[in-house]
């Protein structure tokens, strides 16, 4: 049963990642309520077929309605990429017509031609989102003039959700794909994180790209255009509670996804363990 009552902002992803994305709300809009949904136990979601994505996410979307949300944000590409826009034509119309669902590309997509002087961007992120070429067809959209080029990286969320990210074997698939995005376009001076995990990366992909590279990771312009789109809809911020509390769940161990998100947040927080299939 849906409330009317006001709730807090959902943000769901299909792991850690996402908390990229929450720090970066968090520290622009800090008096507003906040309920975070990782997926972990049915983590990655980057080689999973669209049917499946598409299933999952909306489950997890009709879980932060249930629990008072009325603006949910995808942070996570492939969910963005493989079922926002189902969800926002198909789900909506029938759940509520007055929620919403955002998600991540569109905010970063807007960002690169005012950034990129080469008009030669390249895109990292998991296998679904590259395979689904969200960021190609909207980078067109909008600016047709931008050449993009894809490079799948399957193994960088394993590194980052099994805390890896800072070992050895992290050098040699982050260089690896960086070459081999290099090798498809050398003329690229703009690199899209397409992918929540990928800030964890930052230090490495930074040792791994020649200089003069802009990295946009996505946290920072999801977060203002969040802000600018509260602005432009005060009926929805009305909706939402502020009292700056966080709450967590997961799908998985609430000690195990706490442990880990210490490390993505710097500081402790606590967990509910959740059903959501």
């Amino acid at each position: 049963m849906l409330t009317n009552n006001p709730g807090p902002i959902g943000l769901f992803d299909s792991g850690y990642g996402g908390l990229t994305i929450f720090e970066k709300i968090r520290e622009a809009m800090p008096e507003y309520d906040y309920l975070y949904l990782g997926d972990n136990a049915r983590a990655p979601y980057g080689s999973r077929s669209f049917e499946v994505v598409y299933r999952f996410t909306l489950q997890a979307v009709e879980k932060l309605f249930e629990e008072g949300c009325h603006l949910v944000i995808l942070a996570c590409n492939t969910a963005s990429a493989k079922a926002l826009r189902t969800i926002q034509q198909n789900d909506l119309p029938h759940i509520d017509p007055n929620r919403r669902v955002l998600g991540v590309i569109r905010p970063t997509v807007e960002l690169v031609d005012s950034i990129s002087k080469s008009k030669h961007v390249g895109v990292v992120g998991t296998t679904g989102t590259i395979s689904s070429q969200s960021y190609s067809l909207e980078i067109g959209k909008m600016f047709p003039h931008i050449k993009v080029s894809g490079e799948a990286c399957p193994m960088w969320v394993p590194l980052v959700e099994n805390n890896e990210f800072n070992g050895p074997g992290a050098d040699y698939f982050v260089q690896k794909h960086l070459d081999l995005l290099f090798t498809k376009d050398p003329q690229i001076d703009t690199i899209i994180l397409g992918c929540t995990h990928y800030p964890l990366l930052m230090d490495k992909i930074k040792k791994y790209v020649p200089s003069g590279i802009t990295l946009l990771a996505q946290g920072e312009y999801v977060a203002a255009s969040l802000k600018d789109y509260l602005m432009r809809h005060p009926e929805m911020d009305q909706k939402i509670t502020k009292n700056g509390v966080s709450r967590f769940l997961t799908t998985e161990s609430a000690a195990k996804f706490a442990e880990a998100a210490s490390i993505f947040l710097n500081q402790q927080i606590d967990v509910q363990q959740v059903a959501i299939d």
